[in-house]
């Protein structure tokens, strides 16, 4: 029927900058994820006869305290990082939003649980959840990870709820239900559109925020442990060589910059795209 069709968020056409940090996010991607094809040296085994030397053809980066390839390592670090922040948000996305989407519009004891939950874990910083799970569970990047989807996953059900709630008031939901279309297709064909957008820009936005715990729960010793080679890690294990040797903590530092102002600009990109803002403000 007509009548039934919902109203889709309206979507903006692509601009340039978007554009370009979705592919430079891609390439960052791809490089990493194919490194060990090119890579030559182990980023674990260690050689003081060739430690901090500078930048060479064997070596482009050259060699960090213990003799160990910097542009293997970043690369390989790159791959801990990236791929275990994706993984983290993954997760959080597969528990929040089914969650978030069944709590909206089903109601009632679902719904009341959902809240109690969700007051508990926002009557904190993420940060220090993150933190007090991460001690709780021991060191270890898999720990992390799962103290970080403990965390996170909150965030997206809240949202999803709260939009699935605005909508399901609409004429459109109404109608749906009233010609006897069963909650689950309501739910995948009229509201879940809905809430894509919503989801993708707080996504990518969170992205960067998961690199930089990952990246700074490692630096203080509660993620990837020794010999893992990992941005965060990296950076406390050149803390001692910084005015000898300073590009140990340059080279690490900068691919954290880089990664979560990719991740921050593809966020925006994502919110112009789908015209959150307005759409929040209608």
């Amino acid at each position: 029927m007509k009548g039934m069709s919902s109203p889709l968020p309206k979507i903006k056409k692509p601009g340039w900058q978007g554009i370009l940090a979705l592919v430079s996010l891609f390439l960052v991607l791809l490089v990493i994820v194919y490194a060990f094809i090119f890579l030559k040296h182990d980023p674990t085994l260690t050689n003081l006869d060739h430690r901090l030397q500078g930048s060479s053809l064997q070596h482009p980066l050259g060699t960090d305290q213990l003799g160990r390839d910097v542009l293997t390592r970043l690369l390989l670090g790159g791959q801990q990082t990236m791929g275990f922040s994706l993984l983290a948000l993954l997760v959080s996305l597969v528990i929040g939003v089914p969650f978030g989407l069944i709590s909206g519009f089903k109601r009632g004891v679902v719904d009341r649980i959902f809240m109690r939950i969700a007051d508990g874990f926002l009557s904190f910083p993420d940060t220090i959840v993150a933190i007090v799970l991460s001690g709780l569970l021991g060191a270890g990047i898999s720990n992390l990870v799962l103290a970080i989807v403990i965390v996170k996953w909150v965030s997206y059900a809240r949202l999803v709820r709260s939009t699935v709630l605005s909508e399901s008031q609409k004429d459109y939901v109404l109608i749906a239900r009233t010609n006897g279309l069963s909650s689950g297709k309501i739910m995948r064909k009229h509201l879940f559109p809905h809430i894509v957008g919503h989801v993708l820009v707080l996504a990518s936005l969170d992205l960067g925020k998961i690199i930089l715990l990952i990246s700074a729960f490692s630096y203080i010793g509660l993620g990837a442990q020794p010999p893992t080679p990992e941005w965060g890690a990296m950076l406390n294990d050149s803390r001692p060589y910084f005015q000898s040797k300073p590009e140990l903590m340059i080279y690490p530092g900068l691919s954290i910059v880089f990664a979560v102002l990719l991740t921050n600009m593809l966020g925006d990109y994502l919110r112009d795209h789908f015209d959150v803002r307005k759409e929040v403000r209608s």
